[in-house]
């Protein structure tokens, strides 16, 4: 996978379209903009009137070389509540706690006061709260072919189940749904009607 950002470079603060921001119930960031300045102004932007129109704000740290640039940055916000939701993979997590230790990190992640869907390959996902660790096993499938897009399929079936009041062990099936069919084919868009999927595995939302 090259990431290749294109005109994301170049996003601002004025780009925020601050109207869909406040009709969308979550807003979700990707760690792999925090590189660029502006960008970082756009983030912080688009929380802010995400917070005040009463919405959440989403955050999926992206690489674990991302992690590694930008660990205090991105702690701080977890810790300020710019975000709510934080995603990640088991490296990425272990990255942001400096620690080889998965439980670790866990236990780490389950000491903020956030959201925390981590996805742990072939075994599936955890949905980590102050109050309770959620282990969601993976969806079987027939064939491993590209796993590019997994993560990003993953967050979009988890909150289409969240922004719809489903609760977190539905979300997080919905997620692990999402993420086997987009790794049994070449590329990272879905080649199935994933509300279809959801329908017959009876997770419709």
């Amino acid at each position: 996978m090259n990431t290749f950002l294109g005109a994301c470079q170049n996003l601002g603060p004025d780009d925020v379209d601050a109207d869909l921001v406040r009709a969308s119930a979550i807003t979700y960031l990707e760690g792999y903009l925090w590189d660029p300045p502006a960008a970082k102004q756009a983030f912080v932007r688009a929380s802010e009137i995400a917070h005040a129109a009463g919405r959440r704000v989403a955050l999926t740290l992206s690489d674990q070389f991302c992690v590694d640039r930008y660990r205090a940055e991105f702690l701080e916000l977890i810790r300020n509540k710019t975000v709510d939701i934080l995603f990640a993979n088991q490296h990425e997590l272990k990255s942001l706690y400096e620690t080889s230790d998965f439980d670790s990190a866990v236990a780490a992640l389950r000491n903020e006061d956030i959201l925390g869907a981590v996805t742990v390959s072939e075994k599936g996902s955890l949905v980590v709260t102050r109050g309770e660790t959620l282990a969601v096993p993976a969806y079987p499938i027939q064939k491993l072919v590209d796993t590019t897009g997994a993560g990003d399929l993953y967050a979009a079936g988890f909150l289409a189940g969240l922004s719809r009041d489903q609760d977190l062990k539905t979300c997080a099936q919905l997620g692990a749904l999402a993420a086997s069919e987009v790794i049994q084919h070449v590329g990272a868009r879905p080649q199935r009607s994933l509300a279809a999927m959801a329908s017959e595995n009876g997770l419709g939302v």
